[in-house]
């Protein structure tokens, strides 16, 4: 394996922020991670760098996950049943899904990064999330280097959250997400957002699965930067859970505040709205600042660090709550 010194992570993280591992090794199979461990369990991994902030450099060996494949692992006349490496590009995988007629991961297009990093954060989008077709995880143990897996029920998923965020952080690598999909009967979604708005525009009632990813597609890119053009996280904070009580409250002072409910007790408030009602969309602070079609999205115009991107989510968290009196949790990682 060939271990680099002094390398710069900026094509390594999708908000492009260039700070340096102190040593880097990309590892393209479970044999060659386990083979690293033994010498080195003090790592920092990364894979597609799509849900992290990095704020300074990396003292410490890095080891970019690249592990390649999908395999079928079984299907009858209903379900395919598929073990996807952790490497594997998530929106290249969901695109082969929707190709094979394989339901269930349609209203995930475009999310960026890796399979691999898919369950830490239960990613989600469009009213549906992952965990709704994971079946297990499979990982290396760092200390141990014994390959494990979790069963969906061990992942304890929640909303943008699992066991691998908070009980065993940094305590494993993923090296394969496997996967229930549907054959035939899909239980399509296009009821959340503005799925069916874009569908009807185009003339599309009885929608495919591909008619559904395409809609995605669609609505992400005219709403959120290209990571690759504008440096940046996807969303950047998790969208809140207040009581209904509170909200009700709010709604007295802005009554077109948009909602969720999510039980007969909580109700969901769009993160986005709140920036913006605070001043913040569009908003532009040296390189780095609030993007102007959606204010979920911290973006690096150029050469912003990761420490001013940071600030600023500060300043927005506690503008928000001094404003609302709602808390908003950053969803991305935050390297500190």
């Amino acid at each position: 394996m060939n271990i680099q010194e002094n390398k710069s992570l900026k094509h390594y993280n999708t908000f492009g922020i260039n700070v340096v591992a102190k040593q880097f090794v990309a590892v393209d199979s479970v044999y060659k991670l386990q083979q690293l461990l033994k010498l080195n369990k003090d790592v920092f991994l990364i894979s597609g760098g799509s849900n992290m902030l990095l704020t300074k450099d990396i003292d410490k060996l890095v080891v970019h996950i690249n592990i390649k494949g999908i395999s079928i692992d079984k299907e009858d006349d209903n379900f395919v049943y598929l073990t996807v490496n952790a490497g594997e590009n998530w929106n290249d995988f969901v695109l082969w899904c929707v190709s094979q007629n394989y339901g269930g991961l349609e209203n995930l297009s475009l999310i960026p990064g890796n399979v691999g990093t898919c369950p830490i954060q239960n990613i989600g989008a469009y009213g549906v999330e992952v965990k709704d077709t994971i079946t297990k995880v499979e990982a290396i143990d760092i200390n141990s280097g014994k390959f494990v897996e979790f069963s969906n029920t061990e992942c304890n998923f929640g909303y943008r959250n699992s066991i691998f965020k908070n009980k065993v952080k940094s305590k494993y690598v993923i090296t394969a997400v496997c996967f229930r999909l549907t054959k035939n009967n899909h239980k399509l979604n296009t009821s959340y957002g503005a799925i069916e708005k874009e569908l009807n525009s185009k003339g599309i009632f009885n929608a495919t699965l591909k008619n559904i990813s395409d809609a995605v597609i669609a609505i992400r890119k005219s709403k959120l930067p290209d990571p690759n053009k504008i440096g940046n996280s996807g969303s950047f904070f998790k969208n809140p859970v207040i009581s209904t009580h509170t909200f009700l409250e709010l709604q007295k002072k802005y009554p077109s505040i948009p909602s969720y409910t999510v039980s007969r007790t909580e109700i969901k408030i769009p993160a986005g709205w709140l920036i913006e009602q605070a001043g913040f969309k569009g908003k532009r602070f040296g390189d780095c600042g609030v993007h102007n079609k959606q204010a979920l999205v911290l973006v690096n115009y150029g050469n912003a660090t990761g420490e001013q991107i940071y600030q600023l989510a500060q300043k927005i968290q506690d503008t928000i709550l001094a404003k609302f009196g709602i808390s908003l949790e950053i969803e991305v990682n935050v390297i500190v």
